[in-house]
Order: C-alpha cells, then structure tokens, then sequence
C-alpha cells in the first residue's frame, strides 16, 4: 500500500482498534476521533497505536482511506456525516463500509458517499478480529476495489467479490445468517430446556447424536453476550435482507429481539475483551435463565 499515507478506522471498536493496531504495526499512520465516544474504546485506540486527531472534519481532511467500523445502525448515519465533508477535500478518498448492512442499506450509503466524490468499497468481515499472525477474511466488492486489494500488502485476506456495491454486503449477511442465527437459536432453546429441568438430559443427547453441533454451540455461545447488543442491528439489517428477497425475515427479527434481551443482563454489560472465559455453555445458560424474565 505504497500510497496509502493514512488510515482512518471509524470507530476503533473490538474489530476497528484491532484492525488498527495491525496497522500501525506495519508502519501506516492511523487516525480516528474519540469525540464522545467511551472511555473503553478511548483505551482500544491508545493501546492499538492509533492518533486521535479529535474531529471527524480531520479525518476526511487528512485520512487517505476511511474504514468504517461501526454498529449496523451508526453506519448511514456516519457516512452522510463523512459525505457532507468531503467538498472540502482536494484529492479523491477510499471509503471503505465493513459493516454488517443489507445490500440495499450499502448501495443507498454508497450512493451518498459518490455522489460527495469518495471512492466507495463495500467489504464484509467474515472471522474475528486481526492479530499480527492471523486474520478474518475481507469480502469486497465495487467499481473501486482494487484500492482496497492494496490493504493485502499489510497482510489482510481481502477476497474479491465482484464490481457492484452489495454484494460483499449481501455475502456477510448470509453468512450471519447462520452462525449470528444459529447461535440464537442454540441459546434459545437451551434456555427453554433449563426452564423445563431438561439441559442435563438435552446436552447429553446433544454430546450423543449432535457432537459438532454442540462443539460449536460451547465456543459461540459464551461468547455471545457481550456482543449481543452490537448483533440487534446485525439482525434487522439480515431481516431487511430475506425480506427484499422475497423470503422470510420472521426469524432472525426473532433473534434480534433475544439479543436485545440478553444485553440487558448482568451478562450482557460486560466487555468482550474482559469477560470469563472460563465460563462453560452450561453456566452461561444457567446464568441467562436467572437473569433473564
């Protein structure tokens, strides 16, 4: 990424100050602004390299490539905010959307951004965030994306999709589909069985006939609620998508509604960087049935 002089992630999150911190690792300047934002993620982005320059006017001033990391609800929001700054520009800027938006929710942001004169990239992350030794996979796809093929010189996986805004968008959401899916329906159904006195008896059968199914649910699961909050969104925009479709949206608004619920638990309100991770599927769904109504 010999041009790329700066990189700004918007916002440096458990996904975005990783992504940062890989490249401040390698060398790039990355830039974001914490006006307003908490104090944890103020401590992702000073521990990940990453300057606060203070204002998102600076950003679009300075930054050569946006990343944008947001919350599914925050991302139209940011980027006409980015969009209504970029006249003053004098040079053309990358922005690249990474979030977990429907197809049609990416197009009508990448609308906006192009109109202003960005160079929009629609990428969906599939895997969790970035070490210095591994990755998730960047999914990417527009009429600009070999601007955002250069991030494979810092060691990212960016996988080509093709040259129309959403279908990277629309790959993500298929894949949340199931894992973001199955992990709520998992979760649900466990805490339906603690409820009837059955999960002794239900983990057994699970052990004994669904062994890879329930190896997943131990890894998932546990780690779900201090994510569940950010995975509302995720869901609606999932929903958005079946039901433009054609198909059915019923059940992933279900799965919203649940990690809705599960957020506002004892369980919910911890940080995914600080939770226990000694914590066993068991005990996360013995927890979640006392806490939850």
């Amino acid at each position: 990424m010999a041009g790329t002089k700066t990189i700004a992630i918007l916002s440096p999150g458990e996904m975005g100050h990783a992504i940062g911190r890989v490249l401040a690792n390698r060398g790039r300047r990355v830039i974001t602004s914490l006006a307003g934002r908490s104090e944890r993620t103020a401590g992702l982005a000073r521990a990940a390299g990453i300057d606060d320059v203070g204002s998102l006017d600076r950003i679009v001033r300075e930054a050569d490539v946006i990343l944008s990391v947001l919350s599914s609800a925050s991302a139209p929001v940011v980027a006409s905010e980015v969009a209504d700054r970029l006249a003053a520009r004098d040079r053309p800027l990358t922005y690249v959307d990474c979030n977990a938006l429907a197809p049609r929710t990416v197009r009508e942001i990448g609308a906006i951004v192009s109109r202003a004169g960005g160079h929009v990239v629609d990428v969906g992350i599939v895997g969790g965030p970035p070490t210095l030794e591994r990755g998730p996979r960047f999914y990417a796809s527009g009429p600009y994306l070999e601007e955002f093929l250069a991030f494979r010189d810092d060691g990212f996986d960016v996988r080509p999709l093709g040259a129309e805004i959403g279908q990277a968008s629309g790959f993500k959401m298929c894949y949340g589909a199931l894992t973001k899916g199955l992990s709520a329906l998992g979760a649900e159904l466990l805490l339906a069985a603690a409820r009837l006195d059955l999960l002794d008896p239900l983990l057994t059968e699970f052990q004994d006939s669904q062994p890879a199914v329930l190896a997943w649910l131990e890894r998932s699961v546990p780690a779900m609620p201090p994510k569940s909050r950010r995975w509302v969104s995720e869901m609606e925009e999932i929903a958005a998508t079946l039901g433009q479709l054609g198909l059915s949206s019923g059940y992933h608004l279900a799965a919203s509604n649940l990690y809705w619920r599960i957020g506002e638990t004892p369980l919910g309100h911890e940080r995914p960087e600080s939770r226990d991770t000694s914590r066993t599927l068991r005990v996360v769904i013995e927890e979640l049935t006392r806490s939850l109504p």
